[in-house]
């Protein structure tokens, strides 16, 4: 079994920033392909950024140049830097890892990743 625990999220005006870090334990977890993730309400949840155990990173568009992903191996943590954040960046932000493999590949569905953290929310206003 793999636990994840994110913190870091808050309330923010638009053009701030905010940095997200996900904590990763358990018997099983061997630093695997790493991602974040997030939820709007009324939406589905849309996968942002992911990073492989080598450090190989991906984005989509809509963070691309905004948000960077970040992994500490050895203390077995995620971490997401999120600058310019937009009121539409609002939503509930989700660590979660596939132990299945160590790298990220573009097109792994979101509900490919196996063990999720419990979210913490992220409140952009205008």
């Amino acid at each position: 079994q793999v636990q994840l625990v994110e913190s870091g999220g808050g309330s923010v005006q638009a053009g701030g920033s905010l940095k997200l870090s996900c904590v990763a334990s358990g018997a099983t977890y061997n630093n695997p392909c790493m991602g974040w993730f997030r939820q709007a309400p009324g939406k589905e949840r849309e996968k942002i950024a992911t990073i492989s155990t080598g450090g190989i990173t991906n984005y989509a568009i809509s963070v691309k140049g905004r948000f960077t992903i970040s992994r500490d191996n050895a203390k077995n943590a995620l971490f997401l830097q999120m600058n310019s954040l937009q009121p539409e960046d609002t939503a509930m932000y989700y660590c979660a890892a596939d132990t299945r493999t160590k790298y990220c590949g573009i097109y792994t569905g979101v509900w490919r990743y196996n063990y999720w953290g419990q979210g913490t929310q992220v409140t952009v206003s205008s």
